[in-house]
């Protein structure tokens, strides 16, 4: 063994141009997230595939579902806002054609 020629450094000397225990900048990019988007998102969704066969309570949901989407449209980013105010039209006709079906069905 050789100690003069050790190519192992210690922890206290300078790596890769930097000592350690020195100020190192650290950058942590993190995900951008449109809270109000995603909920409206959800809301529509639930208000779809759940509460579709409760009128009342569709409307309600729906409706909830269907601001929130529109309001996440102006925040980044967009995508689940998008899905919610697609999937509300499509609530809405459903809603409509359940609210028909009942008015025939009374009449």
């Amino acid at each position: 063994m050789d100690n003069g020629s050790n190519n192992q450094q210690p922890d206290f000397q300078q790596q890769n141009g930097q000592p350690n225990g020195g100020n190192q900048s650290i950058y942590i990019n993190q995900a951008k997230a449109n809270g109000i988007g995603t909920a409206g998102f959800v809301l529509s969704l639930i208000a779809l595939l759940v509460t579709s066969w409760i009128p009342f309570v569709d409307f309600v949901v729906w409706l909830l579902g269907a601001i929130f989407s529109i309001i996440g449209l102006f925040k980044q980013p967009k995508g689940l806002a998008i899905a919610g105010t697609i999937i509300s039209f499509i609530g809405i006709i459903f809603i409509l054609f359940v609210l028909s079906f009942i008015g025939a069905a009374l009449a």
